[in-house]
């Protein structure tokens, strides 16, 4: 079972999901410090944090699956935001710097077949970012929000995926410490939460964020056939089926 782009964005506007938002915005930001001059993508739901990035990358698009709906991203100006089948990017080869996964890999049925599609956008060394729900913490546990829906995964389960999927983890950071729920008293001191995580129970967190390179030597046959075939995508509204036609 997984979410839709229109619960996604109601928990976000919510007192915790605004929560979330800012902290797991540090971490993002902590490891793309500078992104001038780059091609910027967010996969799955990752508008949330793709705006810290507005005006300072070369080129920044959502990229949202066809299973969750698309929504018009950013409120205001020309969409940033497509619908898109995740196992068929419509971007060529080569053609992204940066990749950032939210809400995306946990709830994959084909998560290798869309690892390695990033790795096809992703030009030499390009970065992909993931954040995913930590099987240990206990945000997979809960599902009163998103991070409790999908499969989880552990640190070991994320390195092998990627190394299989011709990608080198080379940053890991773990997040939301606090609690999964609303509570005021909870709320009040989310940097005191994520302090004491990560001094008591740094493994035990809500989430793992791991920043992974493209192996370049690992290279992988062009797929002309399929590209041929690969049809274009359009946005529609969350909850409207998408039409394809073939190019």
């Amino acid at each position: 079972m997984h979410l839709d782009a229109i619960d996604l964005k109601d928990f976000y506007a919510r007192r915790l999901g605004l929560l979330v938002r800012r902290l797991l915005r540090r971490r993002i930001r902590a490891r793309w410090k500078d992104v001038k001059g780059m091609r910027v993508f967010g996969l799955g739901f990752a508008t949330p944090y793709l705006a810290e990035f507005r005006g300072e990358a070369h080129a920044l698009g959502a990229l949202m699956p066809a299973r969750f709906g698309a929504l018009s991203w950013p409120p205001h100006g020309p969409s940033m935001a497509t619908l898109v089948d995740e196992t068929e990017l419509p971007l060529a080869d080569e053609t992204a710097d940066r990749i950032l996964l939210v809400h995306m890999l946990e709830w994959s049925e084909r998560s290798r077949t869309l690892l390695r599609e990033i790795w096809r956008v992703l030009g030499p060394g390009g970065r992909l970012l993931i954040v995913v729900p930590n099987r240990r913490g206990l945000w997979a546990r809960v599902d009163t929000t998103p991070f409790g829906y999908g499969s989880p995964f552990s640190r070991s389960q994320l390195t092998q995926l990627l190394k299989e999927c011709m990608f080198d983890p080379e940053g890991w950071q773990y997040a939301l410490y606090m609690p999964p729920f609303n509570w005021r008293v909870l709320m009040r001191w989310p940097t005191f939460w994520e302090r004491l995580g990560l001094f008591l129970w740094p493994t035990f967190s809500g989430v793992i964020v791991v920043e992974a390179t493209k192996q370049v030597y690992a290279a992988m046959p062009a797929r002309e056939a399929e590209r041929k075939m690969r049809r274009r995508i359009v946005p529609v509204p969350a909850g409207v089926a998408p039409r394809k036609t073939a190019d």
